[in-house]
């Protein structure tokens, strides 16, 4: 039983989450401190969450793009674009916050759609592909604002990203709808199994009658709209439109929380739960040196260390390794139980 726990893929980094969190408990100052003030909960932890929430919400998609054997690097780019749409229809052209929402969210999804096309029937390389909208994506947005930042007061949009619902920042519940979603239907739907049956032997499945172009299209199109969703959170929580910092390097962050979250970089299996432990985990690292008066330059190095030692948790040598260890503090009597 323990050794199937310790081999499954998501436990490790809900394991380390949650160790993190117990060594903060114990070594930072009020890091578990949890207060309810004017209708809202209040605490780091609650604070890890909701800055974190923008990362999980492109880890949720870049996990889908991942599993179907992709990448994209294009969603930093897409975020800057949704805020640009949802700020310029606000304040140029004085529509309602839903308009504003709906519009560049739509704009996203056909982002994330080109993007599929651009794979699936050009027949470019997914990291090529999104590369280019990486450049042309950020270029773009600072065209809708004039390269400007584009400042408005629209309490109904800002909402998105600083209201609160049930105790709870906003950003937090949108994290767990579309990640609740996106987990049912790769889990319950068969959408997941096409998703994963592609990533796995895209040439087997389409000898399966699996339409391997519309799973891709999928992918991406879901991918753009995860994006759009956490650029319009950015842009609601600081009330602009940024061009040039919304989004920035986000991408290589959602990368990485994925591949933290236990999802392989070869396709075929999405880990949902284990991206979102990844984002989590990269943010209280932040906000622990945060805490800690630790400085910015030295915070990206630890960042970078711990990293290192959570991917090498899920190498083969260390399972093995682990594996060994645990026949050994095994009792006599279960030792065989251990090794079955």
């Amino acid at each position: 039983m323990k050794r199937r726990l310790w081999h499954h893929p998501e436990f490790w980094p809900v394991a380390i989450l949650v160790l993190l969190w117990i060594l903060n408990a114990v070594f930072t100052p009020n890091f578990a401190h949890l207060e309810l003030k004017d209708g809202r909960l209040y605490g780091s932890m609650v604070d890890v969450l909701n800055r974190g929430a923008q990362v999980m919400l492109l880890a949720v998609g870049m996990t889908i793009v991942i599993a179907s054997r992709g990448i994209d690097l294009s969603v930093g780019s897409v975020m800057a674009v949704s805020g640009a749409v949802a700020a310029q229809l606000m304040v140029v052209y004085d529509q309602p916050a839903a308009i504003a929402v709906v519009a560049a969210l739509a704009v996203c999804l056909a982002l994330g759609f080109w993007n599929g096309m651009v794979v699936t029937v050009v027949g470019m390389q997914p990291i090529v592909a999104t590369l280019i909208l990486l450049v042309a994506g950020r270029g773009v947005a600072q065209l809708i604002t004039e390269g400007q930042i584009i400042t408005f007061e629209q309490p109904r949009f800002e909402f998105l990203g600083n209201g609160t619902l049930l105790w709870l920042p906003v950003p937090i519940w949108l994290v767990i709808l579309v990640a609740g979603g996106v987990c049912f239907v790769m889990r319950v739907t068969a959408v997941g199994m096409y998703v994963e049956s592609v990533g796995g032997n895209e040439r087997a499945a389409r000898l399966c009658g699996v339409r391997v172009g519309a799973v891709k299209l999928f992918a991406y199109t879901l991918g753009g709209a995860c994006a759009g969703l956490a650029g319009l959170i950015y842009t609601a929580n600081i009330k602009a439109a940024d061009p040039i910092n919304c989004g920035e390097y986000l991408e290589l962050d959602a990368i990485l929380a994925v591949v933290l979250g236990g999802t392989s970089l070869a396709g075929g299996r999405a880990r949902v739960l284990g991206s979102l432990a990844g984002a989590l985990i990269m943010q209280t690292i932040t906000t622990t040196m945060l805490m800690h008066d630790v400085r910015p330059e030295k915070t990206l190095v630890v960042k970078a260390v711990a990293t290192v030692l959570v991917c090498l948790i899920y190498t083969p040598a260390f399972r093995r390794v682990l594996t060994a260890l645990g026949r050994r503090l095994a009792p006599p009597g279960r030792k065989e139980i251990a090794s079955a």
